[in-house]
């Protein structure tokens, strides 16, 4: 697999993440075909940080904030979440399967 390649295709399934919506590694790597590397997509989204790619719509399966730490201060992950209206308490998105986005089922 060419990680050049990989990167850019999450970062083009990120960016249709709607505004206030929130999806997980997991799912975007199964959308693009490649279940198994899930940690390899936040690889990916840590690359990102400097584009204009709404990484903080990405979060761990059970809707932890694991890629907070990557945002410069430690609260930014969860203030861009809530800005869009979702709720987070503890590192945890509250009521995470209502702003979850499936790309499997969204993206046809």
């Amino acid at each position: 697999m060419d990680k050049t390649s990989f990167f850019q295709d999450v970062y083009e399934v990120v960016k249709l993440i709607p505004e206030g919506r929130v999806t997980s590694y997991g799912a975007i790597a199964q959308y693009l075909g490649t279940a198994g590397s899930a940690r390899m997509v936040g690889w990916a989204l840590n690359s990102s940080l400097t584009k204009d790619i709404p990484a903080h719509r990405v979060v761990n399966r059970i809707g932890l904030l694991t890629g907070k730490k990557h945002f410069g201060h430690p609260n930014r992950m969860k203030e861009l979440l809530e800005q869009e209206g979702i709720r987070v308490k503890d590192n945890r998105i509250q009521e995470f399967e209502r702003y979850f986005w499936d790309p499997k089922k969204e993206l046809f």
